[in-house]
């Protein structure tokens, strides 16, 4: 009995060191508790077989996600783990499909998903493996589907959507004008804020739209009656410049900067360009376009270009303030789009200019031309890759660049080249955006999302502005034409609105600009007018003014 009670113990003994740990010190500690099961993040994921992007681009609506797990998914805890939700945050349904012995989930969405728009599959830190372990904190995938190619709109011919475009474009400088003034809004929601070189371009494209029998003669008269009346009477002007912004009821400055309170030159010559055009057209010898001729010829005549040398400086300057005189320090030089403001300052009249002052300040005696190579196409003048379009474009809406030459260029070269290049290279699209084609292609100064910028080759931030390829139809027909039948057939839900096409969007960034910009509609019915009859050209080129600045500077061409 005493050796059975024995053995007993020694059992319970062992027993007891089997349970225990004995610590350095010699005493006994319980056995540590099983480890806590280990969390897990995704192995890998990818859709439609393509992983490791930051966004996927032109996902078809019917898209698999494949997700991998180290380890088994618990099912029951997938509902309240994934998520799939569009650009707005709405939520889509999905279904789910197990591989793998559940290591591996593929998703799909319910339904086939929206044309053009952005979703993201969201797996949050509740998802939990069989063994209870959890997902380490959330992840996305962010995937962006494809371009509806369908038609928006019954197919019409060229011509007939070439004035569709120019009608609908034409209702921003004849509905939406200043109720006062009948200038141009800076934009479509700009309240009493009127642009001077925008309502330059909105007079080019009252003349077009009387022309292509949008509006009578009579109406057209009548509204310029009012705009040049309002400009020679009531509208803030210095030394004979007006600002860039005016306020459409009243006629005085709105500072378009703090020192940007007073002239500004090259908008005056925008301006000034629209009233000689204007001028040309109303030419009859009746009393009313005699009248309007006549005030036309007092607000140009009281320009004083050569003031605006600064101290007789061989250069013209772009700003004067009353308040802060030449401070901006802004020179009108190089090559860009202020052609027009040299040829104007050097027509006949007492504040006339040199042709030292074109050559030394514009053409920086020769510092304009460059003659390098982009895309195989050489450029005569200007920055690396050309700079945005519109350097092609707001001179040369009246200043008809075909035969047109000097001592620096070949005008009509110039801008054919500087659009083919600004082409080649949205289409090469070395910064990879999406949506970028030879159908979607045109960079220039527009809206972008937040505020604004002159896009080019050299600062592409993945907007196209419409205007830039449809400015451009008397350079490139045959790829405006492409760029127009995109945006109006395929992309004309999104961008095509009451004025015309939109300022500018991103098909990469899913941006579609909501504005309308009144230097960014003008052109658009003028360079369309100008590849489809020349009219704005002959009208302008036909002033003796005009021959005579150009004539002065070393121009020739076959209209001089």
């Amino acid at each position: 009995m005493k050796m059975l009670f024995t053995l007993v113990s020694h059992v319970l003994i062992c027993l007891l060191f089997l349970q225990c740990g004995k610590n350095d010190g010699g005493s006994f500690q319980p056995a540590p508790p099983a480890p806590p099961p280990s969390n897990f993040t995704i192995s890998s994921s990818s859709i439609n077989g393509i992983s490791s992007q930051t966004i996927y681009f032109d996902i078809n609506r019917n898209p698999s996600v494949r997700l991998s797990f180290p380890e088994k998914i618990n099912r029951n805890t997938i509902a309240g783990s994934i998520t799939l939700n569009d650009f707005s945050g709405s939520s889509v349904n999905y279904n789910i499909n197990y591989e793998n012995s559940d290591s591996v989930l593929l998703l799909k969405p319910s339904q086939p998903l929206n044309y053009l728009n952005r979703y993201t599959v969201t797996v949050t830190g509740q998802l939990k493996s069989v063994n209870g372990g959890s997902l380490n904190g959330p992840s996305k995938i962010t995937f962006q589907t494809s371009i509806d190619s369908s038609g928006k709109f019954p197919l019409i011919t060229d011509d007939a959507l070439l004035t569709l475009v120019q009608k609908q474009t034409f209702k921003y400088f004849w509905d939406l004008a200043h109720p006062v003034s009948g200038l141009a809004r800076e934009r479509n929601n700009s309240g009493d804020v009127v642009t001077s070189g925008g309502s330059g371009f909105g007079i080019m494209a009252i003349v077009a739209g009387i022309e292509r029998n949008f509006i009578t003669r009579a109406q057209g008269l009548s509204r310029m009656q009012n705009i040049v009346n309002f400009l020679k009477n009531t509208a803030q002007k210095f030394h004979g410049a007006f600002p860039h912004w005016l306020n459409g009821a009243t006629g005085a400055v709105i500072p378009f900067s703090i020192k940007d309170n007073g002239a500004d030159l090259v908008e005056t010559s925008y301006l000034v360009q629209g009233l000689i055009t204007a001028r040309q057209y109303f030419n009859n010898s009746n009393t009313a376009e005699t009248n309007l001729q006549n005030d036309i010829n007092a607000i140009y005549n009281a320009v004083e270009w050569n003031w605006f040398r600064k101290n007789d400086e061989n250069v013209l300057y772009w700003h004067w303030s009353p308040n802060y005189n030449w401070d901006m320090n802004h020179k009108i030089q190089g090559w860009n789009e202020c052609l027009i403001t040299y040829v104007l300052a050097a027509s006949p009249g007492i504040y006339t200019i040199p042709k030292s002052v074109y050559d030394n300040g514009w053409a920086t005696n020769g510092g304009i031309r460059n003659n390098n190579f982009y895309y195989n196409i050489q450029l005569p003048l200007g920055p690396s890759l050309g700079g945005p379009l519109f350097f092609a474009h707001y001179s040369f809406l009246g200043i008809n660049p075909n035969g047109l030459t000097d001592t620096y260029a070949n005008y009509s070269t110039q801008n054919i080249n500087h659009t083919r290049i600004n082409y080649s290279y949205t289409k090469a699209n070395p910064k990879q955006y999406f949506g970028y084609s030879d159908s979607v292609w045109g960079l220039t100064a527009s809206d972008i999302a937040g505020g604004y910028t002159a896009s080019s080759p050299t600062n592409d931030v993945g907007v196209i502005a419409p205007t830039a390829a449809l400015s451009s139809f008397p350079y490139t027909p045959v790829e405006s034409m492409q760029a127009l039948k995109f945006f109006y057939y395929v992309l004309g839900d999104k961008i095509w609105k009451d004025y015309g096409f939109v300022d500018a969007f991103s098909l990469h960034d899913l941006w579609f600009a909501d504005s309308f910009l009144a230097i960014d509609q003008g052109p658009v019915i003028i360079m369309i007018e100008n590849y489809r009859t020349g009219l704005l050209w002959n009208l302008f080129t036909s002033a003796p003014e005009v021959k005579a600045g150009l004539q002065k500077l070393g121009f020739t061409a076959p209209y001089l």
